[in-house]
């Protein structure tokens, strides 16, 4: 139903920015199989039932035990039928299984190889551990998200782990199912998210090298620095996001808000703090409800500031569908849209294994191989002894 449909590609089972490339593949239509380990629940130290974890939605699973010959063996024919391959594990971790891109090139040469790491498969951290933190730390990233006079402000793992890693493995494999369809040659997607968040921040370079970005936290317009880009608290204690960055909006923000044109509007930067205080105590005197009333849908540039609990519910998001619901979990709808090839509602996330048969039978694995490998303990879920 969406434009990936019929395009197959095998997830190898992990945590973080690859679970989340290979639901956004899915969420636009490709049959996407993802490799579990054959463990019982919590082996991967997530003590959490399967419908929640969001990211594992739309797409089945098998448990295939590829500490034996057998499941390696089983992998690469399956990645002789596949369109890609997403995986994201420490560099030379698929070859030691051997299950890197040489033997599944071999197998497979039209195969788009995509590897999902936070350092990239090379250079002197390739090999160390990280998180998401770390990543965006070494690219600018993180040392400019923050209010002035304090440390620098962890962005959740939205701008490493999912902007700079989820988002461009999914770009450069589907660049890569492009360009296989020219040449008819498979090849591999070094995604590392450093690179990734790196890419991300390239317009803040620019403004840098232009002298228009301080390095100095909460001095700049978009880091909360300016009187015209922050958010406000109101009388209840919620907040509103202000963004009324060109003067037209800023003039409708004021006036809207009961400040007269006499009033600074930032529009120099020394004026930034006393622009602050006058918008602080404007918004302080009504409600966000009531903010919301006078502001919303005009061109003064602004927008409560929702939780989690809230956001499926506003007005906006509920004539969009940008939220859906899927087995009673509330989550974000697939993104983006398209006229034609309009993609379906993902199917909920399912436990490790839970499809193990019917998934290999759909790619072409023969009963009989499937029973041999099953009684073999190959696949399927293995549970751990009680006691």
């Amino acid at each position: 139903m969406g434009p990936l449909t019929g395009y197959r590609v095998l997830e190898f089972a992990g945590i973080g920015p690859a679970p989340m490339c290979a639901m956004l593949l899915a969420d636009m239509g490709a049959t996407v199989l993802r490799l579990d380990r054959p463990m019982a629940a919590g082996d991967l130290g997530i003590d959490m039932p399967a419908r929640f974890e969001l990211a594992n939605r739309g797409r089945r699973s098998a448990a295939v035990d590829l500490k034996r010959p057998e499941g390696v063996a089983l992998v690469l024919d399956l990645t002789g039928r596949a369109d890609a391959l997403i995986e994201g594990f420490r560099p030379g971790t698929m070859e030691r299984l051997g299950l890197g891109p040489e033997p599944c090139l071999t197998r497979n040469p039209k195969l788009v190889y995509g590897r999902m790491t936070g350092w990239g498969q090379d250079g002197p951290l390739a090999h160390a551990a990280g998180h998401d933190i770390n990543y965006i730390a070494l690219t600018g990233a993180l040392h400019a998200i923050g209010r002035a006079g304090q440390p620098p402000t962890p962005p959740l793992n939205l701008v490493g782990d999912f902007g700079g890693g989820s988002l461009y493995l999914a770009f450069g494999v589907v660049c890569g199912l492009l360009e296989a369809q020219r040449s008819g040659q498979g090849q591999v997607v070094d995604a590392a998210m450093i690179d990734g968040a790196a890419s991300l921040m390239t317009a803040f370079y620019g403004l840098a090298a232009a002298g228009l970005h301080s390095d100095r936290r909460g001095e700049n317009v978009l880091d909360s620095g300016a009187s015209y880009y922050d958010v406000y608290a109101c009388s209840d204690g919620a907040y509103l996001s202000v963004g009324p960055i060109e003067e037209r909006f800023r003039r409708e923000f004021y006036a809207r808000i009961g400040l007269d044109e006499t009033a600074p509007t930032g529009s120099d930067p020394a004026d930034w703090l006393a622009a602050k205080r006058l918008i602080a105590a404007r918004i302080a005197t009504r409600t966000q409800a009531e903010w919301c009333a006078i502001l919303e849908g005009t061109d003064a540039c602004v927008a409560p500031v929702l939780s989690i609990a809230d956001a499926p519910n506003h007005p906006h998001n509920r004539a969009r569908g940008t939220f859906v619901e899927i087995d009673g979990v509330m989550q974000p709808a697939p993104a983006p849209r398209f006229s034609r090839t309009k993609p379906g509602t993902p199917t909920p996330p399912e436990p490790a294994g839970a499809s193990t048969d019917e998934a290999l039978a759909e790619w072409g694995c023969d009963s009989e191989t499937i029973a041999r490998l099953r009684a073999a303990g190959v696949i399927g879920r293995i549970e751990k002894p009680s006691g």
